[in-house]
C-alpha cells in the first residue's frame, strides 16, 4: 500500500512541478528584481524643510523646562494642630462677603 502512496505522489508531484514550477522559478525571480532595484529608486518629491545636513539650516529655539520643577519635599514633619493646617489651605473669601 504505501508503494502505491509513494507512487501516486511521485506522479502528482512531477505534474506540480512541471506546471508551477516555471511560473514560481518566473516569479521568485521578478520579486528578487524588485526588491533590488526599489533600493535604488530616487525620490523624485522634494523633502519639506531644510536640508538636515546644512549646518546654517535655520531651526526652532531649544529651551531648557524642567521635568521635576513644581517638586515640593514631602518629608516628615512636626505634627501640628488640625486647625493650623487648615487655616494655612483654606481658601481667602471673596470680597463683599
Amino acid at each position: 500500500m504505501s508503494a502505491q502512496i509513494e507512487a501516486d505522489s511521485a506522479a502528482v508531484g512531477s505534474v506540480v512541478r512541471g506546471i508551477f514550477g516555471r511560473k514560481l522559478g518566473t516569479f521568485a525571480g521578478m520579486a528578487v528584481a524588485a526588491m533590488t532595484l526599489g533600493g535604488c529608486a530616487v525620490p523624485t518629491a522634494s523633502f519639506v524643510g531644510p536640508d538636515p545636513a546644512d549646518p546654517g539650516a535655520k531651526v526652532a529655539g531649544v529651551g531648557y523646562r524642567s521635568g521635576i520643577a513644581p517638586y515640593t519635599s514631602l518629608r516628615p514633619t512636626m505634627p501640628s494642630g488640625w486647625k493650623e493646617q487648615n487655616q494655612r489651605v483654606t481658601p481667602s473669601p471673596k470680597s463683599g462677603q
